[in-house]
């Protein structure tokens, strides 16, 4: 998911240009050219490994006692799929967009026309979906599992304290979307970067974890 996060914060100014003017997004993304919508495209299915994560998890849970693990897991899907689903609109939408706002012969209405939509699809293919919908599923899905760490005897307790963290600094960032529609609604700037990065790092430390346990620890903690 770095790779292609990495490229977009080079080449197209990511996260900070989604709050900048409609026009300035539409001509930077024009400038971008074929590359960028690989990158974006890149970006969106490279969800798709950590959603099988999410659903092999599900058996480790599962066989480590957990009732919940289940309803986790459902949860944890939505979030990666609708999340995903809003990463598209800039490989399949928003490219026609800004063809047509940038276009040599595009009019003032064309430009208007091409704006106005942008801003509706951005609003709730972004904003509504990817930040709002997509984000609180996997925050739902991080405290979940996060409680089941700490009566884990699989995982160290401080792993579920640092998901559960994690989770509380990534829902400030759920206030930032508010400011969107209300101005000068008060948020916490980078709660949501963070947030995410500590998400990342969270299940990159699960997964050695994994990787690591011996099959003694995994039988002690199955029975």
């Amino acid at each position: 998911m770095n790779i292609p996060y990495s490229m977009l914060i080079s080449t197209f100014d990511y996260p900070d240009i989604l709050r900048e003017d409609t026009a300035r997004i539409l001509t930077d993304f024009a400038d971008g050219g074929d590359s960028l919508i690989f990158t974006w495209l890149a970006f969106a299915w490279s969800g798709i490994p950590l959603l099988a994560a999410v659903l092999l998890l599900r058996r480790i849970l599962e066989e480590d006692r957990h009732p919940l693990a289940g309803a986790a897991t459902t949860i944890g899907v939505i979030g990666l799929v609708v999340q995903m689903v809003g990463l598209l609109r800039w490989v399949f939408v928003v490219p026609g967009l800004a063809e047509a706002y940038t276009a040599p012969n595009a009019t003032d209405a064309t430009q208007a026309s091409a704006v106005v939509t942008f801003d509706a699809i951005h609003q709730y293919g972004g904003v509504v979906l990817g930040e709002h919908m997509g984000q609180a599923f996997t925050i739902a899905w991080m405290i979940l599992v996060a409680a089941m760490m700490l009566r884990s005897e699989l995982f160290p307790r401080w792993l579920g304290w640092m998901g559960l963290v994690a989770a509380a600094i990534y829902s400030l960032g759920q206030l930032e979307l508010i400011e969107t529609v209300i101005e000068d609604f008060p948020y916490v700037g980078p709660a949501a970067l963070i947030g995410s990065l500590l998400w990342l790092a969270w299940m990159l430390i699960m997964g050695i974890r994994l990787l690591t346990a011996t099959p003694q620890e995994t039988k002690h903690a199955h029975h």
